[in-house]
């Protein structure tokens, strides 16, 4: 029979799915500023020369 595996660095594999968790927060909140930040803009008026 194959021998097990042991498992290699556990505290990296706990820690991944919390740097996942993080990654995906930080860029959802990323997402929201600029959607803020693009609808509260002060955008000059456009005129019509003609």
């Amino acid at each position: 029979m194959a021998k097990e595996m042991e498992p290699l660095n556990p505290w990296f594999l706990d820690l991944v799915p919390m740097l996942v968790v993080i990654i995906i927060a930080a860029h959802v909140f990323a997402l929201v500023y600029w959607i803020f930040r693009l609808a509260t803009d002060n955008q000059p008026e456009r005129r019509k020369t003609h």
